[in-house]
Formats: structure tokens, C-alpha cells, sequence
């Protein structure tokens, strides 16, 4: 499956080795979440990177209008029991979440975020590197 990178300011296979030293350089270039969401997706957990991403634009929040409109829409789509794209975290942070979600701070979701990217970096980030999605773009950016 060829996934398409178009509209970016330089190739984005210039980055692709990189992606294998940590989630870190996958998550930080667009490129790479593009990459590692068809994977997440081919695994039916994409509701992990989504949510990251999420929570990654929600700590750009400016406003208290916005941060509290934000922040119920996160919760009502990654956290809340029976969210369409239900993350999986344990209890107690689904609690203190759903707890705290009236009057929502810039670190809200930051447990959440914290045990979502772990499971990112432990679980899926090994698969993704042994994928074919991730080995057909190093064949790609090889073949250059």
C-alpha cells in the first residue's frame, strides 16, 4: 500500500532513516505521523496517535473558551466510557480526567498523553519499524 506524501516544503523520505532512532523523530515530522497513523490504522489502534496529536494542539490553547471547548471534545472522543475512538488508559486516569473535565487546565490530558505515547513507544513503534508501510518508504528513500 503507497501511501502519498505531497505538499510538504522538502521530501519527506529525506527523514525517513531517521525514524528508527526513536518514536520521538516519527512523531515530530509530519512525514512520520502520516507513516505511523496507516500503521496504527492497519492495527486498529489509530485512536493512540490522534490522541496524542490532540493533546499536542490542546497545549497550544490560548483562550479559556477554547481550552474548555477543546478539552470536552477530547474528552468526549478518546476518554470518556464508550468515546468513539475509546483510548486505553487505566481507571484512576479516566477518573481524574473525568473528574477535573468542568474546569479543564492546559495539563488535562497530560497522564492520558504520557501512558498513550509509552504504549506508542513500547508496543506499536517496534511493529511500525518492521512494517511494510515504514520498510517500503526506507526501500523508496533508498531507491532515490
Amino acid at each position: 500500500m503507497a501511501i502519498k506524501l505531497c505538499c510538504f516544503p522538502k521530501d519527506p523520505l529525506d527523514d525517513v532513516e531517521t525514524w528508527s532512532e526513536s518514536v520521538d523523530k516519527v512523531l515530530s515530522c509530519k512525514a512520520g505521523q502520516i507513516a505511523f497513523r496507516e500503521f496504527l490504522k492497519s492495527e486498529y489502534s489509530e485512536e493512540n496517535i490522534l490522541f496524542w496529536l490532540a493533546c499536542e494542539e490542546y497545549k497550544k490553547t490560548k483562550t479559556a473558551p477554547e481550552m474548555i471547548s477543546s478539552a470536552n471534545r477530547i474528552y468526549s472522543e478518546f476518554v470518556q466510557t464508550e468515546a468513539p475512538r475509546q483510548i486505553n488508559i487505566d481507571c484512576s486516569t479516566r477518573e481524574n480526567i473525568t473528574k477535573n473535565i468542568s474546569q479543564p487546565t492546559l495539563a488535562s490530558f497530560d497522564s492520558a498523553q504520557k501512558l498513550v505515547y509509552s504504549l506508542m513507544a513500547r508496543d506499536c513503534y517496534p511493529r511500525f519499524l518492521k512494517s511494510d508501510i515504514y520498510q517500503g518508504l526506507l526501500r523508496r528513500a533508498a531507491s532515490r
